[in-house]
């Protein structure tokens, strides 16, 4: 007598990859968020793909898994996904510090935040 099925935390028609650990501020891991919301898959790979922001290759990695998820674990057609949410969060925060004049010490703060992309399967308009 095993446990019992989680139910999906997300819907039938949509499926989702979160990556965690991404070592970036929030605050500039959202303005490629932002580049991605509500776009096409394969517009949204294009434009992380020609993106000059550094963190851009990790966001392609997630949203290229968050795709994977959606064709092999969920049977979605990959031609019709949008990026329907991409949200950022925030991790843990390395605290460093550096000398400074008469004393003080100046502090340094690391963060690291974490994506969550969520694509949706959309029918296609006649």
């Amino acid at each position: 007598m095993g446990k019992e099925k989680n139910p999906r935390r997300v819907a039938d028609n949509e499926a989702m990859a979160k990556t965690r650990m991404l070592r970036v501020s929030p605050q500039k891991l959202n303005l490629v968020a932002q580049m991605i919301r509500g776009k096409k898959v394969d517009r949204a790979l294009a434009d992380l793909t020609f993106s000059h922001k550094r963190i851009a290759g990790d966001v392609k990695k997630c949203l290229q898994s968050a795709i994977a998820n959606a064709e092999n674990n969920h049977s979605l057609d990959v031609d019709n996904l949008i990026v329907a949410e991409a949200w950022v969060g925030k991790n843990l925060v390395m605290k460093r510090g550096r000398p400074r004049a008469r004393g003080r010490y100046g502090r340094i703060m690391k963060p690291f935040s974490e994506i969550t992309i969520k694509v949706r399967q959309v029918e296609e308009q006649a």
